[in-house]
C-alpha cells in the first residue's frame, strides 16, 4: 500500500495576493484561499490581525500595508492558534500580543507539535522558517471581551470570544462604526462554517 501524501503538502505554489482596503484605514491581504489577514489603522497606530507563518511572509505584508499608512504595529491580534497564522509574530514589533485565555493554553500544550504539522502539510508557508525565533505567546489574554480604543476619529475596535469553533479559542474583531467584521478562520472560502458561538451583535 503506498502512502498518500496530505494534498496541501504538494500544493508548492505561490499564491497572488491582493491589499484590500475595506473602509478608510481598514485593510486585508486576500491570497486565492490562502489564510486572509487585515490590519486597522487607529488615530496614531495600528492593530494587525494575524500574523502569518514566518517573519519573512509577515514582513513582505508590512511592505505592502507601508504603502498606505507609516504609523506603528501597537497591537497584534491572534483570532487562533495554528501556527501558520502565528509564527510571524516577530516581524511586527508590536508593543502587544493579544489572544483569547485558550489560544495561550493551547499554545503551551502543542505548540511545537504544531509547528512541526503545519510545516509539514503546508512546505510553502515555510519559506524562511529559520527566521522563526520561538513560540509566538501572547502578551495580553482575555476570556470574552476585549476593547481597543482607537481614538476619537475612529471608534472602537471589539474582540470577542464566540465561542469555541475552528480551535478553543476563536475570537473575532468588529468594528462597529464601519461594520466590518474580521472572522479569522471561523469562515474560510468554499468550506463550511464554525460557528457554534455567537456572533457580537
Amino acid at each position: 500500500m503506498s502512502n498518500q501524501s496530505f494534498a496541501s503538502s504538494t500544493d508548492l505554489a505561490d499564491r497572488s495576493q491582493t491589499l484590500e482596503i475595506l473602509a478608510d484605514g481598514v485593510y486585508a491581504l486576500t491570497a486565492d484561499g490562502d489564510p486572509n489577514i487585515g490590519a486597522i489603522e487607529g488615530d496614531d497606530f495600528v492593530v494587525c490581525f494575524e500574523a502569518l507563518a514566518t517573519p519573512v511572509a509577515a514582513k513582505q505584508w508590512l511592505a505592502m500595508l507601508r504603502e498606505h499608512t507609516a504609523k506603528p504595529v501597537r497591537y497584534l491580534v491572534l483570532s487562533h492558534y495554528h501556527a501558520v497564522r502565528v509564527l510571524g509574530a516577530a516581524a511586527y514589533d508590536a508593543t502587544a500580543v493579544i489572544a483569547h485565555e485558550n489560544t495561550a493554553a493551547l499554545i503551551e500544550e502543542r505548540g511545537l507539535e504544531d509547528w512541526d504539522s503545519e510545516f509539514a502539510r503546508f512546505p510553502r508557508f515555510a519559506k524562511g522558517a529559520e527566521t522563526i525565533p520561538g513560540l509566538t505567546r501572547p502578551t495580553v489574554t482575555f476570556a470574552d471581551r476585549l476593547t481597543i480604543d482607537l481614538g476619537p476619529t475612529r471608534g472602537p475596535l471589539v474582540l470577542e470570544y464566540v465561542g469555541r469553533g475552528h480551535t478553543e479559542g476563536d475570537i473575532v474583531a468588529w468594528l462597529p462604526n464601519q461594520k466590518i467584521l474580521y472572522t479569522g478562520d471561523l469562515i474560510e472560502a468554499e468550506a463550511a462554517l464554525y460557528t457554534r458561538g455567537r456572533i457580537p451583535p
